[in-house]
């Protein structure tokens, strides 16, 4: 080929590429775009703008000084947008219950249910008949210190009536406040009853101050005490299909999705709150924890609970949305069989230890031998995780983390027991 030719396929050349460089440049840039038109508006940082980044607030004015992360934080939330300001939660008359002087008026440090009632009255009021309320405060401190008014409040609560476990008050005795309150009370405070009147803690599960819809949605939320061997829902659900789908999916799921707006295109997939709490299918959005559950599972000895059957429809309207029919029904009907045969262990381990309690061959404090660790350790930590276990789909849970132990604590339990008979029939 010539020189002039060569030269002059070299130029088209150039010019051909330059013209493709140009048309990605420019169609990268319609791109953009269209994504930043289809996108919700934030900082630059990504996050949501800041509703307070203007604002001459008394309250936000110092506490920029003085809390500046909080401010940030309640800045770019909901609420904020929605122009609720700091003393609409935190101000109360002079004499109101554990009332604190402040910059001449009174605060609540922490505000109360009460404050998040004048504005969320019926998710208050379906906290309030759920397990999370009272039944979680007396489940550590018993009722001793209720005033009558909570007494008659946790009474008329389903789970109020149903309270077998209260062996756990015992140990919250025996270890004491200094390890109770880094204990015990961490998780079971979401239903302390407060001077006001009113009961539990919203902000357990909404984090201050960004009360974000995204992190109460997480399961890592509910992993901050549902998990551990008495109640391993946080390990279990991460080896379920449902944990397996969010671990590697769920970065795409539309978390901060409009309240009652929930489809499977936001989330394909099941977590601790779509099946619990979410507005999902043909179930409305509930606060009540156990408003789709068949079975006090916690229990020892698991019963049904008083409206099962309506909370069954409840929870399996959640599930129609991506399972059929015959996958659902077959499902339960497993389950509950399974249920029941974890019932079975925990009525031996009672049939085992009544002939030494009819001889008077146990001593009258609760935890002072380890005849008494056995028998609390089978069902309310083994027990308990074969039953979560099953209605979750945990598998490992279910058989070595649950039945197995059941079954190792059961043959300890009749060695233990055959001992104390043999030693009592000793001349």
């Amino acid at each position: 080929m010539s020189a002039e030719k060569s030269g002059f396929w070299r130029t088209w050349r150039v010019l051909i590429i330059g013209l493709l460089v140009v048309a990605a440049v420019i169609g990268s840039a319609l791109i953009a775009r269209a994504l930043v038109a289809s996108t919700p508006a934030t900082g630059e940082s990504g996050r949501p703008p800041n509703a307070l980044a203007q604002s001459t607030d008394e309250c936000v004015v110092c506490h920029r000084r003085t809390t500046p992360g909080i401010v940030e934080q309640y800045g770019i939330s909901t609420m904020a947008a929605a122009q609720v300001r700091c003393i609409d939660c935190h101000q109360v008359p002079a004499d109101y219950p554990q009332a604190v002087e402040h910059e001449g008026t009174h605060v609540l440090g922490t505000p109360t249910t009460a404050m998040c009632q004048r504005c969320h009255s019926a998710e208050v009021a379906q906290f309030y008949n759920s397990r999370h309320s009272l039944p979680a405060y007396v489940a550590y401190a018993g009722t001793e210190e209720l005033s009558p008014e909570h007494l008659a409040m946790y009474a008329a609560i389903p789970e109020g009536s149903f309270a077998p476990d209260k062996s756990r008050n015992a140990l919250f005795a025996i270890e004491g406040p200094d390890i109770t309150h880094f204990a015990c009370e961490t998780c079971h405070s979401v239903g302390d009853p407060a001077a006001d009147g009113s009961v539990g803690q919203c902000s357990k599960c909404h984090l201050r101050h960004t009360f974000s819809l995204e992190q109460a949605r997480k399961p890592e939320t509910c992993n901050a005490c549902h998990i551990g061997p008495d109640h391993p829902q946080w390990e279990i659900y991460q080896e379920s299909p449902h944990g397996i789908a969010y671990a590697t999916m769920g970065h795409t799921w539309n978390w901060e999705a409009d309240a009652g707006t929930l489809t499977v295109e936001d989330f394909p997939a099941a977590t601790c709150a779509l099946c619990h709490f979410s507005g999902f299918g043909a179930s409305s959005t509930t606060h009540d924890v156990g408003d789709r559950l068949s079975w006090y599972l916690f229990a020892p000895i698991s019963e049904r609970r008083p409206d099962w059957q309506d909370n069954l429809v409840q929870m399996q309207n959640v599930c129609h949305e991506c399972h059929n029919e015959v996958f659902i029904a077959d499902f339960y009907q497993a389950a509950d069989k399974a249920t029941e045969a974890v019932n079975a262990r925990v009525v031996e381990s009672d049939q085992i230890m009544q002939p030494l309690k009819d001889r008077g061959l146990l001593t009258a404090e609760p935890f002072d031998e380890p005849i008494d660790y056995t028998y609390f350790e089978l069902w309310h930590h083994w027990g308990r995780t074969a039953k979560f276990g099953v209605w979750m789909q945990g598998p490992d849970y279910t058989q070595w983390h649950g039945i197995y132990e059941v079954l190792s604590d059961l043959a300890e339990l009749r060695e233990l027991a055959a001992e104390k008979l043999a030693g009592a029939e000793e001349p």
